[in-house]
C-alpha cells in the first residue's frame, strides 16, 4: 500500500497553478457573492448561476491553507527565526492594505473621525480589530495558523501515516457533529484541539506527499468533481427553496460537503500536468508570487469595478460574473507587481 513520502514533492509545478486557480476562485467567489445572497428578489434562473459559481468555487480558502500545509509542514525551523521571517511577510502588508480600506471607509463616508486624536485611533484600532473590510478575516486566521505551523511540523514530520490519519479522522468527525444539524447529538467531550482550519493544514500535507499509483487517479477524480459540484449546487438550491431563504450550509469552508470537494480538487490539480507556453509560466510564477497582495487588494477593485457598474449586472451573469473577475483579478495583479517594484519599501506592501 501507498505510504508517505519522507522528502519534499518533486514538483512544484502543479501546486504554483493551484494557487493561480484558487486566487483567481476567490475572486469569482467575491464576485457571484452578492446575487447569491438576494436569493429572494433576484430571478431564479440568474440566482442559480449564481449557486453554480459559488459551488465551483468554495474550494479556494480551503486549499489555499493546504497549500501551505504541502509548503511547510514538512520542513524544520528555527522557531525565532521562522516568526520573524513568516508573520513579517504578512502582518506589513495586512497593516498597509488594512489602513487603506479604513482610508476608503472614511473617504465613502462609512466611518466618520473627529478632531481628537485619541478617539480617531480607537476607531482605527477597532477596525484593525475587527477588519477593515470582508475578506481580510482570512489573514487573521492565516496568522493563527502561522503560530501554530512550528508545532505542528513536528507532529507531522515525525508521525506515521496511521497517526495522521488518526488525526484527519477525528477532526472530519468532530466537523460533522459540530454542523447544525447534527449539533444536539454533540458530545461534551472537550474537542477543540481537533477544530478549524488546522485540519486543512495536515490534510493538504498529507494528500501532497501521499504516494499515488504511478499514472494517478484522474478520471476517477475528474468524475468524483462533477458529483461534487452537483451534489452542492443542487442541495443548496433545495435547502434554500424549502427554507425560502439562502442556506450556506453546504458552502460552509468547515464543513464535511466542502472537505471533500476540496480534496478532491487538490488531487486532481496533483495528477494534471498542464502543457503551458513559457509566457503563462512566467505570469503564473509573477502572480504566484504576488498573491497576498492580489488577495489583500482585489476587494477594493470589486468595489470600485462595482461603483462603475461592472458586475454581475453587467449583462447575462453566466458571463458578467467571469468576465469582472478576471478583469479585477488584472487590475490587481498590475497594482502589486508596479508596488513590489517600489525601492526599499516595495516588498513589505506587495506581499
Amino acid at each position: 500500500m501507498p505510504g508517505i513520502t519522507t522528502t519534499r514533492p518533486q514538483t512544484f509545478e502543479w501546486i504554483n497553478n493551484l494557487k493561480v486557480i484558487s486566487l483567481f476562485a476567490v475572486i469569482v467567489l467575491h464576485t457571484a457573492s452578492p446575487l447569491l445572497m438576494d436569493f429572494k428578489k433576484a430571478d431564479l434562473a440568474d440566482w442559480l448561476i449564481a449557486d453554480f459559481y459559488n459551488a465551483l468555487v468554495r474550494f479556494a480558502v480551503p486549499v489555499f491553507v493546504m497549500i501551505s500545509g504541502a509548503l511547510l509542514l514538512h520542513r524544520e525551523y528555527e522557531l525565532s527565526d521562522f516568526l520573524r521571517r513568516r508573520l513579517t511577510r504578512i502582518i506589513w502588508p495586512f497593516l498597509f492594505w488594512s489602513l487603506v480600506y479604513i482610508s476608503y471607509s472614511w473617504y465613502n463616508e462609512d466611518i466618520a473621525f473627529s478632531s481628537g486624536l485619541w478617539a480617531n485611533t480607537r476607531i482605527i484600532l477597532h477596525q484593525l480589530k475587527y477588519g477593515a473590510y470582508y475578506h481580510l478575516w482570512y489573514v487573521y486566521m492565516l496568522i493563527g495558523l502561522y503560530l501554530l505551523i512550528p508545532v505542528i511540523s513536528k507532529f507531522v514530520r515525525n508521525a506515521r501515516e496511521t497517526e495522521i490519519l488518526y488525526f484527519l479522522l477525528v477532526w472530519f468527525v468532530v466537523m460533522i457533529f459540530s454542523q447544525p444539524y447534527l449539533s444536539r447529538y454533540e458530545p461534551l467531550i472537550d474537542v477543540h484541539y481537533f477544530t478549524g482550519y488546522v485540519g486543512y493544514l495536515v490534510l493538504g500535507h498529507y494528500l501532497a506527499f501521499k504516494e499515488l499509483p504511478p499514472n494517478g487517479p484522474k478520471t476517477p477524480l475528474i468524475v468524483y468533481f462533477f458529483l461534487c459540484l452537483a451534489g452542492i449546487t443542487t442541495g443548496t438550491y433545495l435547502l434554500s427553496a424549502n427554507n425560502k431563504e439562502l442556506s450556506t450550509l453546504m458552502y460552509e469552508p468547515l464543513g464535511p460537503f466542502i472537505v471533500l470537494f476540496s480534496s478532491g480538487i487538490f488531487l486532481l490539480a496533483r495528477v494534471t500536468v498542464f502543457k503551458l507556453p513559457e509566457f503563462l509560466i512566467k505570469a503564473r510564477g509573477l502572480a504566484g508570487g504576488l498573491s497576498l497582495g492580489i488577495y489583500l487588494c482585489h476587494a477594493l477593485f470589486l468595489t470600485l469595478l462595482d461603483s462603475e457598474g461592472i458586475n454581475y449586472k453587467l449583462c447575462n451573469p453566466a458571463l458578467s460574473i467571469p468576465v469582472t473577475a478576471l478583469m479585477c483579478f488584472l487590475l490587481s495583479f498590475l497594482l502589486i507587481f508596479l508596488i513590489s517594484k517600489i525601492p526599499f519599501i516595495g516588498k513589505y506592501i506587495a506581499g
